[in-house]
């Protein structure tokens, strides 16, 4: 994905138009994941439903070879930029897409008919077209009472610098042949097992002049009622390699390798089901997959949505309201600045397959490692499989005291039909602390003492099976009363302490605001131990947790002051610590 800003300018004249006629050309699809059909009608002659057999058929069945092949066809259109040739057999983004569709056939051909296979068309003047189409299919599920629907996707378009270049080699291997891959391996594999809720394997295109395959998708999901639960974008997914430019959070620097990280971006910090999305997915690898794989994976939840000054096909979904994350490899080749001096592969006619180092005219060192990315498709299918046959999420109230020691009392107030939940505390981290299960509706904990503790429920079936998360709450062991902070400082408002401190590139600061306040302006000024100022966030006091995010830079170390400043009154100060 380019710089945010370089498409805007590039498409302003596009900007100015929405996505419109939105409409899938195949209406059984639509009516599956509308939940108006009959789930009889897709039942497979041999129901596999067994969590423990759809784990270990994905982590058995996802077969590096099957991604390099599709990698190395997906090579072969040369250019898939959405502008390019749409009428060639052989070359362009209609090439592409008509073969895409065709293995989404040829997957369903395998598995009884099962998956439905479509396109989304719509009409959006992109590089001098005004039709488009993203690629999909469609694997029913059983429950069509609760008809929620999982998402995993990935775009097919490629691009060199230009935005709109049609003419240059454009294969797009890392970015994003390999996201590409991933889908249509785990719509091969999956769609033999049997999912409660129903599952949609997305190719999208427009992704590289502004996430409009996305954005066009999730607007049909928004304009026909569609209940997404959630989506899991798969970006530059493949590589292994740092370039000497990465997006920050970037990697360690040239020819770096990391074969067992990947990292999952997603919005927001306190509350954010987004990031509640990126915990369970975590918590599914570490309890039901890392137990049985040969090559243990470090799954790695970001602070930031994206990487600096990029974005991908999570965005739109999250913008309507929908819980997305992104998948990404921890090295990337390239930053996509491209202009003079810029030397990496990502956005330039050299993302290419690899090279033939023995000059045997066959390549023979890859840029995509195929394990690599087919340890993150299982990571996917796993996450998508075990949302797909949970429960529902509960909710809950609670109450706390800090006396003598801290103690968290949580009650189950809605989906109440399970014997057993879970309760996840988090702190200072964007994990999970700790994850207790407990039986019947209500528990008491005590946990180790922290300032301050956010806390979700997740609901388990009778085959141990969690739920997503629920909302998360907020419970403060050291909270100030608003006559102590108003004496103390004389507002009500409390600075707490950063998180994480540090993980990565980014830090989330938080103010706690325990009344509404009337005031001008309000920002976080961020100083190194010698009083100088790197920066001035604004930000917004409007409700009882409000975030900033920081973005301190990879490599940075020290220590260094963060301030809340109100109408030019600092209000509290906090150290942080960079040793990253």
């Amino acid at each position: 994905m380019n710089y945010l800003l370089a498409f805007v300018i590039a498409f302003s004249t596009c900007l100015s138009f929405s996505q419109t006629n939105i409409l899938s050309t195949n209406h059984t699809a639509e009516e599956v994941m509308l939940g108006q059909y009959d789930p009889s009608n897709y039942t497979a002659t041999t129901i596999i439903d067994d969590h423990d057999a759809i784990i270990q058929g994905i982590e058995n069945e996802v077969n590096p070879d099957s991604l390099k092949s599709y990698i190395i066809k997906l090579s072969e259109f040369k250019n898939r930029n959405t502008g390019s040739d749409t009428i060639s057999s052989t070359t362009g983004i209609g090439a592409a897409r008509r073969w895409g569709y065709s293995k989404f056939q040829e997957f369903s051909a395998q598995n009884e008919n099962r998956l439905l296979v479509s396109y989304l068309q719509f009409d959006r003047p992109i590089c001098y077209y005004g039709q488009h189409r993203n690629v999909f299919a469609v694997l029913p599920g059983t429950n069509k009472e609760d008809n929620k629907v999982i998402i995993i996707e990935g775009h097919l378009d490629s691009r060199c610098d230009g935005v709109c270049d049609t003419a240059c080699v454009a294969e797009g291997i890392e970015d994003n042949a390999s996201g590409s891959a991933l889908v249509l391996e785990l719509a091969r594999v999956m769609s033999k097992y049997t999912y409660k809720n129903t599952i949609v394997f997305m190719l999208t295109i427009g992704e590289e002049q502004g996430l409009f395959g996305a954005d066009a998708f999730s607007q049909y999901a928004v304009d026909n009622g569609m209940q997404i639960e959630a989506v899991l974008n798969n970006d530059v997914i493949g590589g292994i390699i740092c370039g000497e430019t990465s997006s920050g959070p970037s990697c360690p620097g040239l020819d770096h390798i990391d074969s067992t990280q990947v990292r999952f971006f997603s919005n927001g910090g306190y509350n954010s089901s987004h990031k509640q999305l990126a915990r369970f997915v975590k918590l599914e690898y570490q309890e039901e997959l890392e137990p049985i794989v040969d090559v243990p994976m470090m799954l790695t939840i970001m602070t930031n949505e994206d990487r600096v000054g990029r974005g991908g096909d999570h965005i739109p979904f999250r913008q309507d309201g929908f819980a997305a994350m992104r998948f990404t490899s921890a090295n990337e080749h390239g930053d996509a600045s491209n202009g003079t001096g810029y030397n990496d592969r990502q956005h330039t006619s050299n993302d290419v397959l690899g090279v033939d180092t023995n000059s045997d005219m066959s390549i023979d060192s890859f840029f995509v490692d195929f394990n690599y990315l087919a340890r993150n498709a299982v990571i996917n299918g796993i996450g998508a499989s075990m949302i797909a046959i949970g429960p529902q999420t509960p909710d809950f109230v609670f109450s706390s005291n800090n006396d003598p020691n801290p103690e968290i009392t949580v009650q189950i107030t809605d989906q109440t039909q399970y014997g057993t939940y879970r309760l996840a505390l988090r702190t200072t981290t964007n994990d999970w602390d700790t994850v207790y299960t407990f039986s019947g509706l209500t528990t008491t904990i005590n946990p180790p003492v922290e300032n301050f503790y956010l806390i979700s429920v997740a609901s388990v079936d009778s085959v141990g099976i969690e739920s997503l998360f629920s909302r998360e709450e907020f419970i403060d062991f050291d909270e100030l009363s608003i006559a102590e902070i108003e004496n103390k400082q004389g507002l009500p408002l409390e600075l707490l302490q950063n998180k994480p401190n540090p993980f990565d590139e980014s830090t989330l600061i938080t103010v706690r605001s325990l009344e509404k306040l009337d005031y001008q302006e309000a920002f976080i000024v961020i100083r190194d131990v010698q009083g100088k100022e790197v920066e001035r966030i604004p930000i917004d006091l409007t409700a009882e947790i409000n975030e900033v995010t920081y973005q301190h830079g990879y490599g940075k170390t020290g220590i260094f002051i963060y301030s809340l400043i109100v109408d030019q009154q600092e209000i509290a100060s906090k150290r942080m610590i960079f040793a990253n």
